[in-house]
């Protein structure tokens, strides 16, 4: 297989299901996005951190490739001609939103309660979660947009918006692990 087709050399791709559609459309901004954020958690993965983040790094990673499917298929096309779901044994189940819940409370009992808003930054990879936790927020927006559009799985926005509190929580607790500077902010009177 080819890397390079040809056929969106003029601004148009397919979607799963053959439909075409302008690159600039909706569903591509979403999916595109949350490829963009998959990146961004490799990213954050190739550090130096315990192998227990990067083992749910990786499961995050694979619900990811899963909720760009979804995002990737139009409703109309969810279900094949011989009426078997285009994405068989693809979702995204309650039990993968409650892992992140799991991962997030685990986490949290080992830092201190926040009292203020927290800067981004402090060490380099603090700073990766952040801007992954930033990017999964624009994931989770446009993801909600295109909702208003035409119909989505709703636990792929649930599920997006708990991955964004995960690196969040994972920022903080790296910043803990690493000892570097938790930088909070307090507004100016």
């Amino acid at each position: 297989m080819k890397v390079y087709t040809k056929t969106g050399d003029t601004g148009t791709t397919a979607l799963f299901g053959g439909t075409r559609v302008p690159k600039h459309h909706i569903r591509i901004e979403s999916y595109g996005t949350v490829d963009e954020l998959n990146s961004h958690i490799g990213l954050i993965r190739d550090q130096d951190m315990s192998d227990l983040y990067k083992k749910v790094l990786i499961e995050v990673q694979d619900r990811l490739f899963t909720v760009g499917a979804i995002l990737a298929t139009p409703p109309e096309k969810e279900t094949l001609k011989n009426g078997q779901p285009r994405l068989q044994n693809l979702g995204i189940v309650e039990s993968d939103i409650e892992f992140l819940e799991n991962e997030i409370d685990t986490m949290e009992e080992a830092l201190p309660p926040m009292t203020h808003f927290v800067l981004p930054g402090g060490h380099t990879t603090v700073s990766y979660c952040h801007i992954a936790r930033c990017v999964c927020r624009r994931a989770e927006r446009l993801a909600v947009h295109l909702n208003d559009i035409e119909p989505t799985d709703e636990r792929v926005i649930k599920y997006l918006n708990r991955l964004s509190d995960y690196l969040f929580v994972l920022a903080r607790k790296l910043s803990h692990d690493l000892n570097a500077d938790e930088v909070q902010w307090i507004p100016r009177k």
